[in-house]
C-alpha cells in the first residue's frame, strides 16, 4: 500500500481553520443573514400565497367541501379525476405554488380535476369513523361529481390516507370508479417488516409497538387528536433534519428570493395542520397500523365487508423510491391482491412530500397519470 506524500511548503489546507479565515466565513454568513433580514421584511402576503389555482365550490356537507378546478382547456377529458387527500394534511400540498402545482399540471394536460376538502372537523366530528367518510362523505362527492359530468363512473385519485379511502371505496361501490389511481398509499401496512431503509417507516414500528388501549386512552384524552400534536409526530421521524431545517438549510437559501419564497409556502402548508377526527384515528391506528386489517379482508364498513378482490377496475399504484412515511414494500401490498388484471406500477424519486412537488418527481407525476387515464378512456 503506498503511503500519502508529505504535505509541501505552501500547500493549501483541506479546512482552513485559521482566525482569518473563520472571521472571512463569519462575515460572508453575517452579511448573507442581513440580506436575508431585508427580504423577509420587504416581501408581501400575496407572495407567498398557496393554493392560487382558481376554483368553485360545488358541494357542501358540513365541514366538507368539493370542489372543482376550472379547465385550463376548452374541453377537458369527458371523465372527471376526483382527488381524495388525507386527513392528517390540507390539501393544498397539490396546489402549494404555480410552478410546482401538481393539480395545475393535470389541468394543462386536459384533465378535469375535482379536490375533497376535508376542511377542519368540529367538536361533533370525533364521533364520526372511516365509514362516515367513505360511505358518507366521500360517496356523496362522487355522486355530485357524477351528476355534474355525466359519466356513470369516474376517475379517483387518492393520496396517503385519502388513497386508502379510495381503495377502500373503490371495493365497496366498484361501479363507481372507472379507474383507480393511488399515490403514496399504504396498503399492506406490515410489509416494511426488514424492508425499509434505515430511518424509514417509524410511524409503523411505533403503532405496531403499541397496545388497543393506548389507542384507546389517547382518543378519550384528545377527541379529535389537535393538529399540532399530529404535526410533532412526523416532526420527530427525523429530528435532527428538521432541526437543521430552520438553521444551517435556511442560512443557505435566506438570500435567494425565489427559494426563500418557496420554503416559506412550504412552511405554511405544514403549520396548517387540522386536527384528526377521534374515531377515525382509533379505527385508523387500531385496524389499519396495528392488525393489518385491510389486506387481510376484515375491514366493515357500512355493514360490508373490504374485499379487495372487488377492486376490478383498472389500478395506478405510485409510491415513492425514498419515503419514510409510505415505505414502498407497504404500498406494493396491493399487486397481490386487487382482483384486476389492468394493474401498473410506478416509483417515483424522492420522498413522500416530494412526489407532489420535487423537481424530479414532478417531470414524471402528473404526464403518468395523464397518459395512463388517457389509455383507458
Amino acid at each position: 500500500m503506498g503511503t500519502k506524500a508529505p504535505a509541501k511548503p505552501g500547500d493549501k489546507p483541506l479546512l482552513d481553520v485559521s482566525p482569518a479565515a473563520l472571521a472571512k466565513e463569519l462575515a460572508e454568513v453575517r452579511a448573507k443573514v442581513e440580506r436575508g433580514a431585508k427580504l423577509l421584511a420587504a416581501l408581501k402576503e400575496d407572495e407567498i400565497e398557496i393554493e392560487l389555482t382558481p376554483k368553485d365550490e360545488v358541494f357542501r356537507s358540513d365541514s366538507v367541501t368539493l370542489h372543482r378546478y376550472r379547465p385550463l382547456v376548452e374541453k377537458p377529458l369527458p371523465v372527471p379525476v376526483l382527488i381524495s387527500y388525507a386527513l392528517i394534511g390540507r390539501y393544498q400540498m397539490i396546489d402549494l405554488e404555480q410552478d410546482r402545482s401538481f393539480v395545475k399540471k393535470l389541468l394543462a394536460q386536459g384533465l378535469d380535476v375535482y379536490v375533497v376538502d376535508w376542511g377542519k372537523p368540529k367538536r361533533a366530528q370525533r364521533w364520526l369513523g372511516i365509514d362516515d367518510y367513505v360511505n358518507g362523505y366521500l360517496d356523496d362527492c362522487v355522486d355530485v361529481v357524477r351528476e355534474r359530468s355525466g359519466a356513470d363512473s369516474i376517475n379517483l385519485l387518492g393520496i396517503c390516507q385519502g388513497g386508502v379511502f379510495s381503495l377502500c371505496y373503490a371495493a365497496l361501490h366498484p361501479e363507481k370508479v372507472k379507474n383507480l389511481i393511488l399515490t403514496v398509499t399504504p396498503v399492506d401496512f406490515h410489509a416494511d417488516r426488514g424492508q425499509v431503509k434505515p430511518a424509514s417507516g417509524y410511524m409503523n414500528l411505533w403503532t405496531r409497538g403499541g397496545r388497543d388501549e393506548d389507542v384507546d386512552l389517547m382518543v378519550d384524552a384528545w377527541g379529535s387528536l389537535p393538529g399540532p400534536i399530529v404535526g410533532f409526530t412526523f416532526l420527530m421521524m427525523n429530528p435532527v433534519n428538521n432541526i437543521a431545517k430552520y438553521t444551517t438549510d435556511l442560512v443557505k437559501i435566506v438570500d435567494d428570493p425565489e427559494k426563500l419564497k418557496g420554503f416559506l409556502r412550504m412552511e405554511r402548508w405544514i403549520a396548517d395542520r387540522p386536527d384528526h377526527p377521534g374515531e377515525v384515528l382509533r379505527e385508523w391506528l387500531r385496524d389499519f397500523y396495528m392488525k393489518n386489517r385491510l389486506v387481510k379482508n376484515e375491514i366493515v364498513l357500512g355493514g360490508k365487508r373490504v374485499d379487495l378482490g372487488n377492486v376490478k377496475m383498472p389500478v395506478l399504484n405510485i409510491f415513492a423510491a425514498d419515503d419514510v412515511i409510505v415505505p414502498p414494500p407497504t404500498s406494493r401490498g396491493l399487486k397481490a391482491r386487487a382482483g384486476t388484471a389492468d394493474y401498473t406500477e410506478i416509483e417515483v424519486p424522492g420522498g413522500h412530500i416530494g412526489t407532489f412537488v420535487g423537481s424530479k418527481a414532478q417531470k414524471i407525476l402528473a404526464p403518468a397519470i395523464v397518459d395512463w387515464i388517457k389509455a383507458r378512456i
